[in-house]
């Protein structure tokens, strides 16, 4: 096998329960305390918690599943802001990283966006086969910021060209449109009841003033070389994951979007636990990004696969495609990662598919979006199928 096949569960609310995931034929479990506020401490007892629900529902059937990779320890605002409190939450990251360790969970997957985790403007995104998908759209984007949420000096963050086709669209959406748009752009991140309102998200985008891309980038450095030592002690391999979309949003800066950037951060601070989660989707809403380059020289810190594909329209709108569909090319990706696997002889990475589009009997269901049941199994179907092809074909 290329890949250890897994599938992202977000806990005992998820609709998606753990027998679902076994039917789907994933092996490995990607989750995560959602429950437990960001910045506190991951205690051994919470852990095993989740390892014992994981254990029992593999007492009902004998295809069993296990936690091979926590999406995500989230890291808190305080440590991308350089605030001075950052250093107890640092610390309680530390503890949760040995508690982590200790309980045999050992692939952390973490992401040093500011306010927003991955940003669509549309969820529900209709494609020609009736099922739907996630997009982004860099002038709904402007849309949302311009005239919706209205932030301060918004237009500095803008071309002249896509504020002209800003307005023309705001003025012809209707109250609908509108509505849809702001419910996209304020939805809530994964683990978050609340969800932001327009002046929740103003404030968080406020903090953010005055914080170039290299201020932040020194905040990782030094959140890395706190916590890089401890993961190192532990047995636990940190996967950062990329920038989505892989440039700014909100006028908020990016620093994991290119080749450039993943150089700097590994080549800073070296050690091998500091790793890449590889998002093919992130990553390939850049046409400026050479996915197979970037596999190839980064191999040895992937610790985590995202495979998912994006139909790249223009430089700054993309929608979620099939799977081996769209425009990363996903076919070269695998082949990638079989002929460096075949050659180093290291065990298979995991891999979850990432963002299905929602379809059949799951439109009449809630999900969150991008994380439904069928068009997350076609995904995997698929990319086993993907990998199976390419193992045998060189038997």
């Amino acid at each position: 096998m290329i890949f250890e096949q897994s599938w992202r569960w977000y806990g005992p609310k998820d609709p998606v329960d753990l027998e679902m995931i076994k039917q789907a034929g994933a092996h490995g479990v990607v989750t995560a305390l959602h429950h437990i506020p960001v910045g506190e401490v991951w205690s051994v007892a919470e852990i095993e918690k989740r390892i014992t629900t994981l254990e029992e529902s593999n007492k009902k059937h004998p295809f069993r599943l296990h936690w091979n990779v926590v999406e995500s320890l989230p890291v808190h605002e305080a440590i991308k802001l350089g605030k001075p409190e950052r250093d107890e939450f640092i610390e309680n990251y530390k503890i949760s990283l040995r508690n982590l360790g200790r309980c045999g969970v050992n692939i952390i997957c973490y992401n040093f966006m500011p306010v927003l985790d991955w940003l669509r403007t549309n969820v529900k995104f209709q494609l020609e086969d009736g099922s739907t998908a996630l997009l982004h759209d860099k002038v709904e984007l402007a849309v949302f910021d311009l005239f919706i949420l209205k932030r301060e000096n918004a237009e500095r963050d803008y071309s002249d060209d896509i504020i002209k086709e800003a307005k023309k669209r705001f003025q012809n959406k209707s109250s609908q449109d509108l509505a849809i748009l702001e419910q996209s752009m304020l939805m809530a991140l994964p683990g978050d009841d609340e969800g932001f309102t327009l002046e929740k998200l103003k404030k968080s985008l406020a903090t953010f003033d005055g914080i170039s891309a290299e201020r932040l980038r020194e905040h990782l450095v030094h959140f890395l070389k706190e916590v890089i030592p401890v993961a190192e002690q532990s047995g636990v391999k940190m996967a950062i994951h990329p920038d989505d979309p892989p440039w700014s949003v909100f006028g908020l800066p990016r620093i994991v979007s290119d080749v450039e950037d993943l150089d700097y951060l590994f080549n800073t601070v070296p050690s091998t636990a500091n790793g890449l989660t590889f998002c093919s989707g992130s990553l390939g809403a850049s046409a400026l990004n050479n996915l197979p380059e970037i596999i190839s020289k980064f191999y040895e810190r992937i610790h985590f696969v995202h495979l998912r594909s994006v139909q790249r329209e223009k430089s700054d709108y993309f929608y979620e495609a099939n799977h081996l569909e769209g425009s990363v090319g996903m076919f070269d990706l695998v082949k990638t990662f079989f002929d460096l696997q075949q050659k180093i002889g290291r065990e298979p990475i995991p891999m979850r598919p990432d963002h299905g589009h929602e379809m059949m009997y799951d439109k009449e269901k809630q999900f969150y979006p991008g994380y439904s049941v069928i068009g997350r199994m076609r995904g995997l179907a698929e990319l086993r199928g993907l990998e199976t092809g390419i193992i045998n074909s060189y038997k």
